[in-house]
């Protein structure tokens, strides 16, 4: 998979867009999180016709960028120091870091607990606490991938093939045409409505591929709520 930079003229407005050349046979726009544009398409599209299609689109990318960046800036980089305050499950969490001879991490009434030989080390702290949200994120987005395959009248037509929680830089989660379920291990720190509204997405995926208004109808009768809980998601999340 390759990735390139360019960029249109809508206007007086000029769109930045990355490609992101896949195995696939359509082409697909987002706008992500951060009013970033990316644009996934066939490894041999021509780029005359990755532009133009931006172009076409220019008018609901540019409602997209408007709307997220009502939440920038978004929230600085964690330091990983006592006191510092995380989310989990949509809630705030205040750091406290322990002196232990064990090595762990736990919720204790409001707090993140982080029990650690090297209290003064932020990259020791940082990296217990990034595994002990991955485990959690396994455990409990596997719970909620199987309560919102209850959502569809057919829950194993819509169950993706396997699922795979990793650091994701642009977005919340996709699905490939393989049916691979890919979910940012972030999404732990965002309540459980939010998290089943991202699931939910990705799962209409299985039936439909793109974006367009048969995925939406399908998403609004799976979830007719999933407008609030998509702004949940940003609020929270900024």
């Amino acid at each position: 998979m390759t990735a390139d930079q360019h960029s249109i003229q809508y206007g007086e407005h000029r769109i930045d867009f990355v490609v992101l050349r896949r195995e696939r046979a359509t082409l697909e726009i987002s706008v992500e999180p951060n009013a970033s544009v990316v644009v996934a398409a066939p490894q041999k599209a021509p780029l005359a016709a990755i532009a133009e299609k931006v172009r076409k689109r220019a008018a609901w990318i540019l409602r997209q960028q408007r709307y997220f960046i009502q939440f920038l800036p978004r929230t600085p980089v964690r330091q990983y120091v006592a006191g510092e305050t995380h989310l989990y499950l949509g809630r705030q969490y205040r750091l406290k870091v322990v002196p232990d001879a064990q090595e762990r991490v736990k919720l204790l009434r409001g707090f993140i607990v982080v029990q650690t030989s090297r209290p003064e080390r932020p990259d020791v702290t940082r990296r217990l606490v990034d595994a002990w949200y991955r485990e959690r994120a396994h455990e409990k987005f596997r719970e909620r991938l199987e309560m919102n395959l209850q959502r569809f009248p057919t829950p194993e037509d819509f169950r993706p093939k396997n699922m795979v929680v990793r650091h994701l830089r642009l977005r919340w989660a996709s699905m490939s045409p393989a049916s691979r379920l890919l979910l940012n291990h972030r999404l732990i720190e965002a309540p459980v409505d939010a998290i089943d509204y991202v699931i939910t997405h990705e799962l209409c995926h299985v039936a439909v591929p793109h974006h367009g208004p048969e995925f939406f109808a399908l998403l609004e009768r799976t979830l007719p709520d999933w407008r609030e809980r998509k702004y949940r998601l940003e609020q929270k999340m900024a």
